[in-house]
């Protein structure tokens, strides 16, 4: 047995598997799978094979699209087939809430180059004519290029051809235990000896809590249990000389397709799931199936029947009852696990065949050249945060709710009411009592807005008319926000100046009080983070960004710390509350409850003072993401109530409104400023994005090289960010909408959009070839099945001079 390794993988399911395959097209062949019995062995072996095209996320869409390409084709690299079935596949609609979905998908995937189409009932029935009783379905999303496929076949053909390139694969080798050396290596202890290596992933499905244990972390899986049941031969699927398309049904949150002459159904209860493993999985049990429960099925089965009434020519031949991983959000873990080094996570997927060969191929980018071709932050495993262990009520209550809700629309602005109130500021029942409509991020409630509950939709909802007052109420007199929910650090020590001037493309402050957005780069310069640095001292910097970064930014900090140099970094974004005050009249109220001078020649624009207000010791930086004169109090959370509430009292006389993450969306886009996640990630460089002002090219910073080459238009830009104007109707750009030029072909994707309730536009963040960067140009977007002419704007639309700002 082989004793040292580049990167060992744990776990021989489709997404260990996955990953093995496309690392040893990579070059990294050093690489070994240990698995501790067959692969396949867990979950994977007795998953339905279902591989869709449809999926509401563009990275997803890109992460699908890869196993469609592979499992066709792998047999002609392999000798092995991977069982693949192109049926297509048909998603019904019976809501115009679902009509809507469908549109705004079909128009993502057209962004991507993947056929779909909507169809009518009379289309879906000639597609599959199985289905009989459609009265209450309006469309179906028809995607002819993707299908099902054989889980045990496409996983050892993927394992074939990472052997035949040099990879290594280990069967029936339980890892025991391991730990990180003192030279940053791993030692992987199993039971037919020991591996050292520089990488480890855990990719070991149901177990992976359990191996993430061993070196003290919280892996957030839950493993609910999924059945679906094969009927025996029906003859009017026999009668059929074609194999239907694989169904998905909201009605019955059943999908359908065929198994040999009969049906295979899979149904997602809507309630009463169960799940499986939550103190441990027996490490003995291989390809194990759980107990078939019918009665827990028996309602989504009878609305099955209805749709395909033919099934009741036949009985259930049989029932395949076994545990699936869920995290959540039901999406899958990729990247890196935190505050480790060199340890990755490749496991979580509710739908592994599906992801296991895009989760490998993009993960193997990640770990061999430290950035991806697309947008990861959805799946990497630091946007949980650490309410979300496996044995936690939220990790557990969250997966069983995203089961429930499997094949149910998700509407924009929609938070699910499972696990909620994790964690709350000092002035939530207040904001409560007010009307507060809440959204959970990162595990915090943050106000979306105030007023009465949403009535979420694709198109303008009720919230529009109350986010505009919101709006008015803040850019004509003053709000006030809890801004808690952003992510707060202290760095410090003789070297963090040293630290935060080589991971930043922007200067760092030199002077104490001074702020500066900086953003912080891979070495192929893609943008990792964004973060606001104040410096509080010589060797003592504040750092914010947002809430979803928190561990993702922390790591990325301590990843860079030279081994001699005298830095600490702290998260302290629960110690610390935040009250964003901003509006013309900000200062006035402020001033009323401070000694301090705020007058534009003692509290300068973009810095920052040590002040108290009502009798409250904060830090007070004067700044304004909503593009207004304005101040974030930064004060110690147990007096943040006692700060509140001088403000608001102070604030009445002067019009105070409250304002939630709606508004501050809206006045965000209205001043055109651009957002990490959506405008800014790792796959761009600051050129393309327009941030050419915000790097320091006379510096050292990692990701120079790539930016400077991109600048001088050495590495020349496919595409370029514009700020635009869109001829919308009564729905707006909401991200991931396809750009067509001139010629008709896709040429960009839109990032954000909103309504701006100020300057009475639709504005959008869209991605365009360079030819449409010049003010003035013009192109289409797809909004929900209309195409819509967007206006590129040379400057932003609300105070384009920063009057507000300065004031």
């Amino acid at each position: 047995m082989r004793t040292d390794a580049r990167c060992v993988i744990i776990g021989g399911g489709a997404m260990g598997v996955g990953l093995l395959y496309y690392l040893a097209h990579e070059g990294w062949t050093d690489t070994i799978l240990v698995e501790k019995g067959e692969l396949t062995s867990g979950s994977t072996w007795h998953a339905a094979g279902l591989v869709p095209n449809f999926i509401g996320d563009l990275n997803m869409a890109k992460v699908h699209e890869e196993a469609i390409k592979l499992y066709p084709e792998i047999e002609e690299e392999t000798g092995l087939s991977a069982g693949w079935h192109g049926c297509g596949a048909i998603r019904l609609a019976r809501t115009p809430d679902e009509v809507d979905w469908h549109r705004y998908v079909h128009a993502m995937l057209n962004q991507v180059g993947i056929e779909s189409h909507i169809i009518s009932p009379a289309e879906i029935q000639e597609l599959n004519p199985l289905l009989e009783d459609l009265d209450d379905v309006a469309t179906g999303f028809y995607t002819p290029n993707d299908g099902w496929t054989d889980p045990t076949g496409c996983t050892n053909a993927m394992a074939k051809g990472a052997r035949q390139l040099g990879c290594e694969i280990q069967r029936h080798n339980r890892v025991l235990d391991m730990a990180q050396l003192a030279d940053g290596r791993w030692e992987i202890t199993t039971e037919k000896g020991t591996i050292t290596c520089e990488h480890v992933v855990n990719a070991a499905g149901h177990y992976a809590p359990q191996l993430g244990a061993m070196v003290g972390l919280d892996v957030p899986i839950v493993s609910v249990i999924h059945q679906y049941v094969i009927t025996e031969p029906l003859p009017s699927m026999m009668a059929l000389d074609f194999e239907p398309p694989v169904t998905r049904d909201p009605r019955s949150s059943c999908y359908y397709r065929r198994e040999i002459d009969g049906i295979l159904i899979g149904p997602y209860e809507m309630s009463g799931a169960q799940t499986y493993g939550v103190d441990g999985v027996d490490w003995k049990l291989d390809f194990y199936l759980t107990p078939p429960d019918i009665d827990t099925i028996a309602e989504c089965l009878e609305l099955a029947l209805e749709r395909i009434p033919s099934w009741s020519e036949a009985g259930i031949k049989k029932i395949v009852s076994g545990p699936i991983t869920h995290t959540p959000d039901s999406g899958y873990l990729m990247g890196p696990a935190p505050g480790l080094r060199n340890y990755w996570h490749c496991n979580g997927a509710s739908i592994g065949i599906t992801q296991g060969p895009g989760a490998g191929k993009y993960l193997a980018q990640w770990m061999v050249h430290g950035q991806t071709d697309i947008n990861v932050r959805g799946m990497d495993p630091r946007r949980f945060g650490d309410h979300t262990g496996p044995k936690s009520v939220f990790a557990i209550e969250k997966a069983i709710e995203e089961y429930h809700e499997m094949y149910q629309v998700r509407l924009p602005g929609e938070n699910l009411p499972a696990a909620r109130g994790q964690k709350t500021t000092p002035i939530h029942d207040r904001l409560d009592a007010l009307g507060a409509q809440w959204q959970e991020v990162y595990g915090w409630e943050r106000p979306q807005y105030f007023g009465e509950p949403e009535q979420h939709s694709f198109r303008r909802s009720n919230a529009h008319d109350i986010v505009a007052a919101e709006v008015a109420g803040t850019r004509e007199r003053v709000g006030i926000a809890d801004l808690t929910a952003f992510a707060k650090f202290e760095v410090s020590g003789a070297d963090a100046a040293a630290l935060l001037d080589r991971v930043s493309a922007n200067k760092v402050p030199t002077k104490v009080g001074g702020i500066r957005l900086v953003h912080m780069l891979t070495e192929l310069g893609g943008i990792e983070c964004e973060m606001t640095i104040t410096r509080l001292d010589e060797n003592r910097f504040y750092l914010n960004s947002a809430i979803m970064g928190t561990t993702h930014d922390e790591d990325w900090l301590n990843i860079h710390i030279l081994h001699d140099e005298d830095v600490q970094v702290v998260e302290v974004t629960e110690s610390l509350g935040l009250l964003g005050v901003t509006g013309p009249h900000s200062r006035e109220l402020l001033q009323s409850l401070t000694d301090a001078d705020l007058g534009n020649d003692s509290f300068r624009w973009l810095t920052a003072q040590e002040i108290e207000v009502a009798g409250v010791a904060c830090t007070a930086l004067r700044v304004s993401y909503v593009g207004e004169l304005g101040w974030e109090l930064h004060m110690p959370t147990a007096q943040m109530a006692e700060l509140y509430d001088a403000i608001v009292t102070a604030g009445e006389p002067l019009g105070i409104v409250h304002f939630g993450a709606y508004a501050m969306n809206v006045m965000r886009l209205e001043k055109g400023y651009k957002a990490w996640g959506s405008e800014l990630t790792t796959e761009i460089t600051p050129i393309e994005a327009r941030l050419e002002r915000f790097v320091d090219f006379d510096g050292d910073f990692i990701g120079k090289d790539i930016t400077i080459a991109r600048r001088d238009q050495s590495d020349p830009l496919s595409m370029v960010l514009v700020y635009c104007e869109v001829d919308a109707t009564d729905n707006d750009v909401r991200g991931n909408e396809p750009a067509y030029g001139a010629n008709g072909e896709v040429m960009g994707v839109a990032t954000s959009g909103a309504w701006g309730h100020a300057v009475a536009k639709s504005l959008a963040f869209v991605y365009v070839a360079p030819e449409y960067e010049k003010p003035g140009s013009s192109f289409e977007l797809e909004l929900l099945g209309d195409r819509r002419t967007a206006t590129v704007l040379a400057e932003p639309a609300y105070d384009p001079t920063n009057a507000a700002l300065r004031a």
